[in-house]
């Protein structure tokens, strides 16, 4: 997500409550999980928001490089409020990158330069899940079998396993047409000029559609089928890549 202009303290309140409350309720098993899959979280946010940043440098506009994002330092990307609630509800964000479209190159139109800025961050985050994917049958395939069954081995496979998992549901959650999320940049490209000027004029009404979704869960709701699709898709393709039936 790269564009975020609302006023964000009190959002950032009442998740860091939501966050607070779902903390207290998780046990020791599920918290362990949460931090083996840390690791992946990092990965994805970091990757997503360098995607949007080289993605509009490559454009012409040299604002992400000005501001220090084009870079795969997770401290360059990392929001700590959207990493947390990213862990613990499943939903977040990296800081947002933020470009100036006027400094796109001619050739595109500045709505078109947007929409191809805004649909970097998901495409990485489809190619990290491909590759982690990968990475774990090549271990399922290549390894000992001493190694794969170890503590060290369960733990490894593990955190790749949710990685694949939370690069997924990253892109997949970005691409839902409401703002900030990527989703309402890409499809604003295929909007008539009315059009975008009665989404901007409600622009705050969607954000709130926006954050309903999001504390009530109804989001996970919506993507979940598509996530599992996508992960169960990969999974088969690469099993099959490497001749492993599941």
């Amino acid at each position: 997500m790269f564009s975020f202009n609302y006023d964000k303290r009190m959002i950032y309140v009442l998740l860091a409550i939501f966050a607070v409350f779902s903390l207290m309720r998780m046990s020791a098993d599920y918290l362990l999980g949460l931090l083996l899959t840390l690791p992946g979280v990092i990965i994805a946010i970091t990757f997503h928001e360098f995607a949007h940043a080289i993605t509009a440098y490559k454009l012409g506009d040299d604002t992400p490089k000005m501001q220090g994002r084009l870079n795969l330092n997770p401290l360059s990307h990392i929001d700590p409020m959207g990493l947390a609630l990213l862990i613990f509800v499943h939903f977040g964000w990296g800081k947002p990158v933020q470009i100036n479209p006027r400094n796109f190159d001619r050739k595109i139109s500045i709505s078109a330069g947007e929409a191809i800025v805004s649909v970097a961050g998901p495409i990485m985050n489809f190619i990290l899940a491909i590759i982690f994917t990968i990475l774990y049958f090549a271990i399922y395939k290549f390894a000992n079998v001493a190694f794969i069954i170890s503590n060290t081995g369960t733990i490894i496979l593990t955190i790749i396993q949710a990685t694949v998992l939370v690069n997924i549901g990253l892109g997949v959650f970005n691409l839902i047409p409401l703002p900030p999320l990527d989703g309402s940049k890409i499809f604003r490209n295929f909007m008539s000029y009315n059009v975008k000027a009665w989404l901007d004029k409600y622009e705050h009404i969607f954000y709130i559609v926006f954050l309903i979704l999001w504390i009530t869960g109804l989001a996970g709701i919506l993507i979940s089928p598509i996530i599992d699709v996508i992960q169960v898709g990969i999974f088969k393709l690469v099993a099959l890549l490497f001749g492993i039936n599941i």
